[in-house]
């Protein structure tokens, strides 16, 4: 999973896994986001199995919060809580990742978010996730994306590291999914960073 020296790595939707990762790993992954965490309450306990799975294989793992309208605070309190327990607010983990892929979730959401979660979780880096659409229309990380957020954009060209959209914080490129079989079982998707970032730039 390495191409012109561009570090690599996967995203775990809900209810993604992983069967082997160790082989991802060997593979030249070096970071996973999985979803673990859901709205105001919920969680899913196979994916909190990864994440520690992929941490005993050397995979800098982190924890995802899929989003949904409203209580934003309440959401990032929710995260913090099972990322504390889950222990990927250490240094060297990948920071929590914010989805915000659902409709209703817009900038005033992500500004809360980010602050609520940094003082919940006790870190200032985070990662902000979001299709190539909504980069476009939708958002304005200017509003939001200080020194310690990084962005995360979705958009399957084929072309790892080189999403066709630009911003000073765009640090990850999710290029494409993962193929079928292989290990991977439900919606993954294949990363690459974006110059002039590096791994260290995504970690708690």
């Amino acid at each position: 999973m390495t191409e012109g020296g561009v570090e690599r790595g996967i995203s775990l939707s809900l209810h993604a896994t992983v069967t082997d990762w160790g082989t991802v790993r060997w593979g030249a992954a070096r970071f996973a986001s999985i979803t673990v965490t859901e709205n105001l309450n919920w969680r899913d306990i196979g994916a909190e199995r990864q994440v520690v799975a992929a941490q005993v294989a050397g995979v800098r793992s982190g924890i995802r919060h899929y989003a949904r309208p409203g209580a934003a605070a309440d959401q990032a309190v929710h995260c913090a809580s099972v990322g504390k327990r889950l222990g990927v607010f250490y240094p060297g983990s990948l920071a929590p990742t914010l989805d915000v892929e659902a409709e209703g979730v817009d900038d005033r959401f992500i500004r809360t978010w980010i602050k609520a979660v940094r003082q919940a979780a006790g870190i200032r880096r985070v990662l902000v996730s979001a299709p190539y659409e909504h980069w476009l229309h939708r958002l304005r990380p200017d509003r939001w994306a200080d020194r310690d957020v990084m962005l995360w954009i979705n958009r399957h060209n084929g072309i790892p590291g080189r999403p066709g959209w630009f911003h000073p914080r765009l640090g990850v490129h999710q290029h494409s999914p993962a193929p079928a079989g292989g290990g991977f079982d439900g919606p993954i998707g294949f990363d690459a960073l974006v110059y002039p970032f590096t791994l260290a730039d995504l970690l708690v």
